[in-house]
């Protein structure tokens, strides 16, 4: 069985949510998912697949998430990897948004597809600092994400941890 891990970088926690929804799912399909902040992962070699998140602010991934990336980028093109990013609110929250190019590089490096990006939530109630308290009683303040579309794309992850898992066991059998 695969063991996948789910790790993610917040500020408001809404972040961390939409990793844990994932983690769940991948759970209920079959593969035992391990849902960490990045700061507390200690090492890949456990994990046959990762997924990872961050929140965007200002078209960028929180500094934690990127150097995460970077430092863990050759264990990562060992293995499968998925990455998302969230954090778009307004009306544009579910349009394509674009990849800080250094995430970007990043996911080539690695071998990951580009992020797919789900809507974020701004609640004044987790806002830790006064730019936040006033972005989260703004115009775009609520909760953009959409829970079957995150849900659809932990599916796709799981679909393609099999298929890819299949063709390592059929490449094994063959000498």
């Amino acid at each position: 069985m695969s063991r996948v891990l789910i790790t993610y970088a917040t500020r408001m926690g809404s972040t961390a949510e939409i990793a844990r929804a994932i983690g769940d799912r991948i759970t209920r399909r079959g593969p035992d998912a391990e849902v960490l902040p990045v700061q507390r992962v200690r090492g890949l070699a456990r994990y046959d697949a990762v997924v990872v998140g961050s929140a965007v602010r200002l078209h960028r991934w929180l500094p934690e998430a990127v150097h995460w990336l970077r430092d863990n980028a050759p264990d990562l093109a060992e293995r499968p990897t998925w990455l998302f990013q969230s954090g778009p609110c307004g009306a544009d929250a579910a349009e394509p948004q674009p990849v800080p190019r250094a995430v970007a590089r990043l996911a080539y490096c690695i071998g990951a597809a580009r992020p797919v990006t789900f809507g974020g939530r701004l609640d004044p109630n987790r806002a830790r600092t006064p730019v936040e308290q006033w972005f989260s009683r703004g115009p775009l303040a609520g909760d953009y994400r959409d829970w079957p579309a995150i849900t659809r794309w932990a599916d796709l992850v799981v679909d393609q941890l099999v298929r890819a898992t299949s063709t390592l066991r059929a490449g094994e059998g063959r000498s």
